[in-house]
């Protein structure tokens, strides 16, 4: 399995390739997208900086947009706590799963679903943005930061179909590090508890494979987890994300 800071470095690949803003340096580093959602602008990582400059700064830094902290083992030790005393507000804690890709679980496509590559974005985008929370009002944003992403790595899009042509589940590979990582993996709410969203996590780690790579891993929401466990994900870190 690839280390864990290998994991970080994949994950702060994939953010700051949303990045209009100022990047800054290893010892704080931030992303902003001007897409009106908090995970698509924050902080990925503070680390031999005092907090209090750096929350100063961080808030400068991303002035006018909605905004989230991820604080990972890549963080200074004690850096939630601190933030927490300088007003920055705890929102939850997301375990960090991975999984070598030759012993995760075979998962079957549900009956009626084909899942592809996607090239349409503005379709794409619409879709994992009813899942994910992204407003309407926010939507072309997103599309226009997906159509100039410009992370150090490779998306591939995966999109969910029913036989009518919908987008019933989404998935976002991100091929960086010599690694999977997953984001926007999601199922409309009218077709969930039918096995999509593993059977895209799945369809996105064979994808890899072919890619030749050996490795997967996801940060994942309270709900997600059984079915990344079912998987063969396991936890091997965790990110707790502030608001401030």
């Amino acid at each position: 399995m690839e280390s864990i800071d290998t994991l970080l470095a994949a994950h702060r690949a994939y953010l700051l390739g949303w990045n209009i803003g100022e990047a800054g340096g290893t010892g704080l580093v931030t992303y902003r997208s001007d897409v009106p959602h908090p995970p698509l602008n924050g902080v990925l990582r503070l680390h031999g900086r005092d907090p209090a400059d750096a929350l100063a700064e961080a808030r400068r830094r991303l002035d006018g947009v909605p905004r989230v902290w991820w604080v990972g083992p890549d963080s200074d030790v004690g850096t939630a706590d601190a933030l927490a005393s300088l007003g920055a507000i705890p929102i939850m804690t997301l375990p960090i799963m991975a999984v070598p890709i030759a012993q995760a679980s075979p998962t079957p496509v549900p009956t009626g679903v084909r899942i592809t590559e996607t090239t349409d974005v503005d379709e794409f985008v619409t879709a994992y943005a009813r899942v994910s929370g992204i407003p309407a009002a926010g939507v072309p944003a997103a599309i226009n930061r997906e159509r100039s992403f410009t992370g150090n790595g490779t998306v591939v899009r995966l999109a969910g179909r029913a036989d009518d042509g919908r987008i019933v589940g989404t998935a976002v590979a991100w091929l960086s590090h010599g690694l999977l990582t997953l984001y926007y993996v999601g199922t409309q709410p009218e077709h969930r508890r039918q096995g999509i969203g593993a059977a895209m996590t799945r369809a996105a780690l064979d994808l890899a494979r072919e890619h030749g790579v050996r490795n997967a891993a996801l940060t994942s929401t309270a709900i997600g987890e059984p079915v990344y466990r079912n998987l063969g994900f396991r936890t091997v870190g965790t990110f707790r994300l502030l608001s401030f």
